[in-house]
């Protein structure tokens, strides 16, 4: 199964609540994030990629590392996704759709009723998604 290598954040509010995101076209919630670019490292792709999505400037330091993850890819069948995976806190008044993005939600701990969600975010990261500490 061919893999996907991606860079994703999960993105705590002061309510403990996750940032998702659904790509134009789909119907799965996931973390925001995405591919690299040549010659990136999975924390500036992430940095760049938040940018991209939901404009948010975010250095390294802000970034706290949680793992590489390995789930079904939610968007292209037959692959698979390896995620670094990165918590971060933020103000949610600021973040804006942009980019393939359709919709942002913030998704309780519990996540009842459920959000349709990409294996990556069912699997690992939304039990990983706990408060991150302030930066």
């Amino acid at each position: 199964m061919p893999d996907i290598h991606v860079s994703a954040a999960v993105i705590v509010d002061e309510s403990g609540r996750v940032l998702v995101v659904r790509k134009q076209g789909t119907t799965m919630f996931m973390q925001p994030g995405g591919k690299p670019e040549a010659g990136e490292s999975a924390a500036q792709t992430l940095i760049r990629e938040l940018d991209e999505e939901l404009g948010l400037v975010l250095d390294e330091a802000d970034l706290e590392p949680l793992g590489t993850f390995v789930s079904a890819a939610a968007n292209e069948p037959g692959h698979r996704v390896v995620a670094e995976a990165f918590a971060t806190s933020v103000d949610p008044g600021a973040v804006s759709v942009q980019a393939e993005l359709a919709e942002r939600r913030g998704s309780p701990p519990a996540d009842v009723p459920p959000l349709p969600g990409a294996p990556l975010r069912v699997e690992h990261l939304r039990p990983t998604a706990g408060p991150a500490p302030a930066s």
